[in-house]
């Protein structure tokens, strides 16, 4: 399997995108505005999307995508999300107030794209590749994702608090090479971080320490005002862990 990281930052502005990565060719893991910086050819070859939870800077590609290819494929693209997620996105985005409905565009009998429902632990198998929702503690109904090739293992956790259930699940992972964990805050703003369900440097660390694999660690969702400092309270923090920041174009093979 193969990671390609098309954004990863908690804003825009400049070369930043939010939150998207793609799987192989064919899987994206997220669709926030990174996903624009693909070619047409790249966006045609799109079949899944996986979804960590609704807010916009995760989902915000999608209505884009959608428009742009749908009339370029024999088949829906399928958004895999949660039964919640995916109600919110029908009524809060694709409800022809926002966007049209691409569920019953060009016909209901077949759509542009379709929904697929997911569940917290249960593995989704396309091909030799298997993704299994982990769980998240976020403000919204939320997941992570488990990507699994049969040889190694990535974990990305989604936005998320402090999240033992997480680790209890993460620490079975025997083939576990990558974890991409989020700061979203500075320790200054840890109160923010609290009651918005992300994580601040201070807290990274202690998250980490839950953690009983050897994996390589990248660290997500940084303000793009705010990234210097914030690594390096990283540092300060969590160095111990050799976190490195999760950079556009990355490419992680698993």
């Amino acid at each position: 399997m193969r990671l390609r990281i098309l954004g990863c930052s908690g804003g825009i502005g400049g070369r930043h995108r939010t939150t998207s990565f793609l799987l192989d060719s064919d899987v994206l893991i997220d669709a926030g505005t990174g996903v624009g910086d693909l070619t047409l050819a790249e966006l045609a070859q799109i079949d899944h999307i996986f979804l960590t939870h609704s807010h916009l800077d995760h989902v915000a590609s999608i209505p884009f995508l959608v428009d742009t290819v749908g009339g370029m494929r024999s088949r829906p693209l399928t958004i895999h999300a949660t039964r919640a997620t995916a109600e919110i996105l029908k009524n809060h985005l694709f409800n022809w107030a926002i966007w049209p409905d691409f569920t019953e565009i060009p016909t209901p009998e077949a759509p542009f794209m379709r929904y697929e429902k997911i569940e917290l632990g249960q593995a989704i198998r396309l091909g030799a590749r298997s993704l299994t929702p982990l769980p998240a503690r976020h403000t919204v109904p939320a997941v992570g994702y488990h990507l699994d090739s049969g040889e190694a293992s990535l974990v990305f956790t989604g936005d998320t608090g402090q999240n033992d259930a997480l680790w209890r699940v993460v620490n079975r992972i025997a083939n576990l090479k990558y974890l991409i964990i989020e700061t979203a805050f500075s320790n200054k703003e840890r109160h923010l971080a609290e009651i918005s369900r992300h994580l601040c440097p201070d807290t990274l660390a202690g998250e980490l320490a839950k953690l009983e694999r050897n994996a390589e660690i990248y660290i997500t969702h940084l303000k793009p005002g705010e990234i210097e400092p914030t690594m390096l309270e990283i540092e300060e923090c969590a160095g111990k862990f050799a976190p490195r920041m999760l950079q556009n174009n990355l490419v992680l093979e698993f």
